[in-house]
C-alpha cells in the first residue's frame, strides 16, 4: 500500500516505562490535566509523545466523521469549537459524510496520498482490521499510556478497537481507535402490559424464560421481532448465547479468533433454546418476514410485551411511549451476577498513518473522549461510552439504558456483535438463524453451518 511522502512524526513504541507513565498521567488536554513530558518505549526506542500542543506551530487538522444526525452532529460541532478555543493554533477541517459514503471514500483515500489525519473507521475486520494489516492506521499504545486511556476506558470497550499489528487477532493487541458512544442490546418492554400480567422485571434468565410462557398463555405476544433483513435475529440470539456460553468463548467467536467452536454443547443449548422460543409461539406471527422498523414500532401500539433490541431504539421509543416503556439488560443466569449481552461502541476515531502530526491528532481524540466531552455527549442526547451511569438522565427510558450499559461494561460482559467474526458472517449467520427459527435447520445443522464459515476464516488468517 502506498503511503504519504509528507514528513510526519511516527509513534513506534508499544509501551511506556512505569515512571514515565506516572509523570505523564499528571494531566491531560481536554481535562484538568496536561502532561508535558516525553516517554521512552520499553523496546528501548525513543518515542516522543508531545501532549501539550499549545505551543506547536499553526496548523490544520483534517477530521473525517459520519456524525451527521441531530445530536451526533451537535456534539461534534460543540467539541470542535471548544478544541479550537483551547488551541487557537489548531484549525479543524471537518469533513462529514454518511456512514456508507465514508466507508467507500476512506478506503480509497488510505491507499492514496489524501487521507485525513483523524477519521472514524468501523472496527470490523472488513474495515479497521484490513486497515491495520495494511499499515494504514497508527497503533495508539504510547498515547494510551500518556493520556491514561486504559484507565478511562474499560476492557470491554477497548477490546472492540484492539488488533494485533498484522490484523489477524481481533479483541487483543494494540489500540487503534477510541469511541465516544456506547451501544448495548437489551430488552425493551411495555410497562403497562407487564403490570397487567402481574409481572415484574425478571432478575434471572430462568425467570425471564418463565415469563415468556406466562405471557403467551395469557394471549399476549411475548417477543416482537422483525427479521426480514436477517440481522435482527443476531441481536436476539446474542443474549440467549450469553446465558449458555462462557463470555470468553463468545468473544473468540465474535472476533473471529482461533480457539473456539460453534459446535460446542453450550452453543447447541443456546440454539435449541432459541428454536424452542419460536416453536412455542413466543414471537409475533410471521416474524421471519416482518419489517424491522415496523415491528419495533408496533411495541408503541401495544402489539407485544417485550422487544429485544439495541439502545439506538431508545430515543424513538421514548418519544412515542414516554414513561410507558422500560429497558433492562438481559438478566444473568444467577441473581446478582453481572449481565452478559451483545454490544459495542459507536464508530471509533483513529489516526491514519498519513497524519501530518500524530501528536495533534492524539490530543484531539483525547479531547473528544474526555470526561468533559462525555458531559457534552449526554447533553446532546448521546450515550457516553465513559462514566455512562454518572451522565444518565434522572428519569425516563434513557436513564435505564445508560444504567444498563454501565452495569454490563463495569460488572458484566459486553460481548461483540457476532457478524464481526468474518467478512461473510453477517450473511451466513443471518440465513442460518432464519432457518433455525423456522424449523428448517436443526440446532446441529445450524451450528455446523456457522462453524464452517468461522473455521475457514480462522484457518486462512493464520
Amino acid at each position: 500500500m502506498s503511503t504519504s511522502s509528507r514528513t510526519r512524526a511516527r509513534v513506534t513504541g508499544v509501551g511506556v516505562l512505569a515512571t514515565a507513565a506516572l509523570a505523564l498521567a499528571a494531566c491531560t488536554p481536554g481535562s484538568n490535566n496536561a502532561p508535558e513530558e516525553t516517554s521512552e518505549a520499553t523496546t528501548g526506542e525513543a518515542s516522543e509523545v508531545v501532549t501539550d500542543i499549545s505551543e506547536l506551530e499553526d496548523q490544520t487538522l483534517v477530521v473525517w466523521d459520519q456524525e451527521v444526525r441531530g445530536g451526533q452532529n451537535e456534539q461534534m460541532e460543540r467539541l470542535n469549537q471548544a478544541f479550537e478555543d483551547q488551541y487557537p493554533n489548531i484549525k479543524i477541517d471537518r469533513v462529514t459524510q454518511s456512514n456508507e459514503d465514508l466507508t467507500a471514500t476512506l478506503r480509497l483515500a488510505l491507499t492514496g496520498d489524501d487521507a485525513p489525519d483523524v477519521t472514524q473507521a468501523n472496527n470490523s475486520r472488513s474495515q479497521m482490521g484490513q486497515f491495520v494489516a495494511a499499515g494504514q492506521l497508527l497503533a495508539l499504545d504510547d498515547y494510551a499510556a500518556a493520556y491514561g486511556w486504559t484507565d478511562r476506558f474499560s476492557d470491554s470497550v477497548l477490546q472492540n478497537t484492539s488488533y494485533s499489528p498484522d490484523g489477524v487477532t481481533f479483541g487483543e493487541g494494540s489500540i487503534y481507535g477510541l469511541p465516544q458512544v456506547g451501544e448495548v442490546v437489551g430488552v425493551f418492554y411495555d410497562k403497562a402490559k407487564l403490570a397487567e400480567l402481574g409481572l415484574e422485571v425478571p432478575e434471572t434468565w430462568s425467570e425471564f424464560e418463565d415469563q415468556l410462557a406466562t405471557i403467551a398463555e395469557a394471549g399476549e405476544t411475548p417477543l416482537l421481532l422483525g427479521n426480514l433483513d436477517q440481522w435482527p435475529a443476531l441481536h436476539v440470539f446474542g443474549p440467549v448465547q450469553g446465558a449458555y456460553v462462557p463470555a470468553d468463548e463468545i468473544r473468540a467467536l465474535g472476533f473471529g479468533n482461533e480457539g473456539a467452536s460453534w459446535t460446542t454443547d453450550t452453543n447447541l443449548e443456546a440454539a435449541t433454546a432459541l428454536q424452542g422460543w419460536a416453536e412455542s409461539g413466543y414471537f409475533n406471527e410471521g416474524f421471519n418476514g416482518a419489517d424491522y422498523d415496523a415491528t419495533w414500532q408496533s411495541l408503541t401500539e401495544g402489539a407485544g410485551v417485550y422487544l429485544i433490541g439495541g439502545s439506538w431504539l431508545a430515543a424513538d421509543l421514548e418519544a412515542a411511549m414516554g414513561d410507558g416503556v422500560g429497558f433492562f439488560a438481559p438478566p444473568p443466569v444467577e441473581a446478582g451476577a453481572g449481565p452478559v449481552t451483545t454490544g459495542g461502541t459507536g464508530i471509533p476515531f483513529a489516526i491514519t498513518s498519513q497524519a501530518e502530526n500524530p501528536d495533534v491528532a492524539a490530543a484531539y481524540i483525547d479531547f473528544i473522549t474526555s470526561e468533559d466531552a462525555m458531559a457534552v455527549l449526554a447533553e446532546t442526547g448521546n450515550m457516553p461510552v465513559v462514566d455512562t451511569a454518572e451522565h444518565a438522565p434522572e428519569s425516563g427510558l434513557q436513564s435505564e439504558v445508560f444504567a444498563a450499559y454501565a452495569d454490563v461494561t463495569e460488572n458484566g460482559d459486553l460481548v461483540p456483535y457476532l457478524d464481526w467474526a468474518t467478512p461473510t458472517m453477517a450473511t451466513t449467520l443471518g440465513q442460518a438463524l432464519q432457518g433455525l427459527m423456522a424449523g428448517e435447520l436443526t440446532p446441529e445443522a445450524f451450528a455446523e453451518t456457522v462453524e464452517a464459515d468461522y473455521a475457514e476464516f480462522v484457518a486462512s488468517a493464520q
